[in-house]
């Protein structure tokens, strides 16, 4: 699916009044029961291994040669909706950005987000930028797929990497408000909705005064339930939501949990009589 017709079906989503939805995926079954519940976006995510294996979101390995290996897997079972992968644009072993996004447009998906991100990172922010690498090679990554006619999708933590993302290109911008908090290994966030809602407006804000066509979309912090969710939205402009844990990690506890505790509690047949 090319650039132009998803971005016709996410304003056709947004026209109706409905949010946008991206789903982190990273299995199968994950991404066909995303698909069949009506996920406008999939999302692929190296770190979404990590919370297959019951771990906190951790980032390990070869992202984006993880990112990649589960291309074949995703796409076999998503059958309409548009796959997006996550590229780690500094890369040391993968210089050339070019290649690198010709090897994710040759497995298969439709789109790029820049996952694993510094935007949140500023340590290691600054150790990159050290040594010639930083938040730019993202920005640089997307401006490519731009000028190529992939879909985009943005990460950001900070108005001006907003407005960067948006000048560059980027179809969405999503605001990160930090590793997503609930669960059994969920990170902590004192912060209240309404805070997190407040810095994600003013990255809005800066990104849509750059370019006003730009998808803004929530992420992240204390954003982990669709009642969370819903409570955020009125009280920013964005327009949608991506979740990741709160689609893959958090949701598959509670079921497996729950179903579980259903078949312990069944009686022995001796006894149902």
């Amino acid at each position: 699916m090319r650039r132009e017709a998803i971005l016709e079906a996410l304003r056709r989503r947004i026209a109706t009044g409905q949010a946008v939805l991206a789903a982190g995926c990273s299995a199968g079954i994950i991404a066909r029961s995303a698909e069949e519940g009506g996920a406008d976006l999939i999302v692929v995510y190296s770190t979404g291994r990590s919370r297959l294996m019951g771990l906190p979101t951790w980032r390990f390995g070869d992202s984006n040669q993880g990112t990649l290996e589960m291309s074949s897997e995703i796409l076999n079972v998503v059958s309409g909706t548009p796959v997006i992968g996550g590229i780690e644009a500094n890369d040391p072993t993968r210089r050339d950005l070019g290649r690198l996004l010709d090897r994710f447009e040759e497995a298969g998906f439709a789109g790029v987000i820049n996952f694993p991100t510094l935007t949140n990172m500023p340590d290691q922010r600054r150790r990159a930028q050290m040594v010639g690498y930083g938040f730019r090679r993202e920005v640089e990554a997307v401006r490519m797929a731009r000028s190529r006619g992939i879909f985009t999708m943005a990460y950001v933590a900070s108005a001006d990497d907003a407005a960067r993302m948006a000048a560059a290109g980027a179809d969405c911008v999503v605001t990160h408000s930090g590793p997503t908090t609930g669960g059994r290994v969920g990170y902590s966030d004192d912060r209240s909705v309404e805070a997190v809602c407040a810095y994600a407006q003013s990255l809005i804000d800066a990104a849509v005064a750059e370019r006003p066509d730009v998808i803004p979309l929530l992420h992240g912090g204390r954003l982990a339930t669709p009642d969370d969710v819903r409570e955020a939205l009125p009280l920013t402009t964005a327009v949608g939501f991506v979740g990741a844990s709160s689609i893959e990690r958090i949701p598959v506890e509670r079921a497996v949990r729950q179903t579980v505790r259903a078949f312990r509690d069944l009686p022995a047949g001796s006894e149902q009589t």
